[in-house]
């Protein structure tokens, strides 16, 4: 076996055309959650944030396939190639650790933008007729 093997991939090809993942990028236009969360950020104070849309995008990855808590989420996200294709990071870019998704989720996000941005999701889902057969795609 030669591990150390160089290739060029397209992480896009990497992702079956049927994933469930795939369903929900073509369902749901998340560019609209930053109108939800702006609010909650600030433009000039502190080092840049990770993107919003990538933080709710791990819960929701953690919810629909039960992983276990987020330290064990990102290690998966990490590893699996369509959760980093729905994310937007590429097989060579560090996902975002842990704690910083714990930490958004415990002291910037409010309870009440949680469940916004999450019923806000579903109804996306349903209006783009998401259909699914279960959670593997």
């Amino acid at each position: 076996m030669d591990r150390d093997l160089v290739e060029f991939v397209v992480i896009d090809q990497l992702v079956p055309k049927e994933h469930l993942l795939r369903k929900i990028d073509a369902a749901v236009d998340f560019t609209q959650l930053y109108e939800m969360v702006e609010p909650l950020y600030c433009e000039d104070n502190g080092r840049p944030s990770i993107d919003p849309v990538v933080l709710f995008k791990m819960v929701l990855i953690q919810h629909l396939y039960g992983l276990p808590p987020l330290r064990r989420t990102a290690e998966e996200v990490s590893a699996n190639n369509c959760y980093r294709w729905f994310l937007g990071y590429p097989l060579q870019e560090e996902t975002p650790h842990f704690s910083t998704v714990s930490y958004n989720f415990r002291h910037r996000f409010t309870e009440e933008t949680v469940d916004k941005v999450f019923a806000w999701i579903l109804s996306e889902a349903a209006q783009g007729h998401l259909r699914t057969s279960g959670c593997g795609g």
